[in-house]
């Protein structure tokens, strides 16, 4: 039995996200419609969710956001407003989205890191450039303006403190009594 989903709400966290056109019809190598994506999905950046990182290959794309509201509802307002967008703009009523989309709840730094290194290579894996800096429907063409990576997600300072010195444990007034435990956690119920 499946377990059902928990809903992701607005709780500041970041998610990979991909989502595919119907039966990966390769509807982005037309510049119009790739151009209309990107209309659509910074005209939601700062009001659905926040941008971190992205690619945009021919029949899907991967994003890298912080929802301002449900993480659903921020898929909802992109997928649904590219659609309406490109009925009204590109007189379309082809069928543009598979159903759904597929989430990953970004949990620290390195996991960031991996999903940018994978958003990056993505076209040079598809063969449709040798550089990721040379794709320029990704994060990683120069000139787009993104979101700072989410606070808690930043890497640790690979050089030197942080700022913060690390603090000498509380001591108590009475003597403390060796109970043959670690002087860690001495420390701690000392504390």
């Amino acid at each position: 039995m499946k377990p059902t989903r928990e809903h992701a709400t607005n709780n500041s966290q970041t998610y990979f996200v991909t989502s595919e056109t119907w039966e990966r019809r390769p509807l982005f190598r037309a510049e119009p419609w790739a151009r209309l994506f990107f209309k659509t999905l910074l005209s939601y950046r700062s009001k659905a969710c926040l941008l971190h990182e992205f690619v945009l290959m021919p029949d899907h794309f991967h994003l890298l956001i912080t929802p301002l509201t449900s993480l659903e509802r921020s898929v909802q307002f992109i997928k649904g407003g590219f659609s309406h967008r490109a009925k009204i703009e590109l007189q379309s009523n082809l069928e543009i989205w598979h159903r759904g989309f597929s989430d990953h709840r970004i949990r620290d730094a390195e996991d960031y890191e991996v999903h940018i290194h994978y958003i990056h290579l993505n076209p040079v894996k598809r063969h449709l450039s040798d550089n990721p800096a040379d794709y320029p429907y990704s994060s990683a063409y120069s000139g787009w303006k993104l979101d700072p990576i989410p606070q808690g997600l930043k890497p640790p300072a690979k050089f030197g403190p942080t700022g913060t010195a690390e603090a000498v444990p509380l001591q108590s007034n009475s003597q403390s009594v060796n109970t043959g435990s670690s002087p860690k956690q001495n420390r701690i119920s000392n504390a």
